[in-house]
């Protein structure tokens, strides 16, 4: 980590007591270190909105597998994207629902249609794309 600095914040007393009880909940030791996690999801957050920045994340997907022809047009779809799917977990819930999660990495705009197209596929139950950083631009 770089030089620390220290600057002070106005706050609103019941925010103030509000945050503080927010942060002994996610189990912070500190102020300081909730306060860089909000920043860096912020940037995050402005990452994923620039299409040609690099992002990482997953792409989980809830299906019945004995929908005719699912699993091979999902795995079709994977391969047409192989460069942007660094590893895939299947798992089996019950005798029809799987939960498959790929982890992904790419420019943005890839990444998000990757996981549109796997989400829209007819069969799919869920789907949900998370999306972080690389962490190439997080001190």
């Amino acid at each position: 980590m770089s030089d620390l600095i220290r600057f002070g914040v106005s706050i609103n007393e019941s925010l103030l007591e509000s945050f503080d009880r927010l942060i002994v909940q996610k189990g912070y030791h500190n102020r300081s270190e909730a306060i860089r996690d909000l920043i860096r999801n912020q940037l995050v957050e402005m990452e994923w909105g620039k299409e040609d920045e690099e992002v990482a994340g997953t792409v989980t997907l809830i299906y019945d597998h004995h929908v005719r022809g699912l699993s091979d047009l999902l795995l079709e779809l994977q391969h047409n994207y192989h460069h942007l799917i660094l590893s895939t977990m299947h798992m089996h819930l019950d005798h029809h629902n799987c939960l498959e999660v790929l982890a992904v990495k790419g420019m943005a705009r890839e990444v998000r249609q990757i996981a549109e197209r796997l989400i829209s596929v007819k069969g799919v139950k869920h789907g949900r794309l998370t999306i972080t950083s690389t962490g190439k631009n997080l001190d």
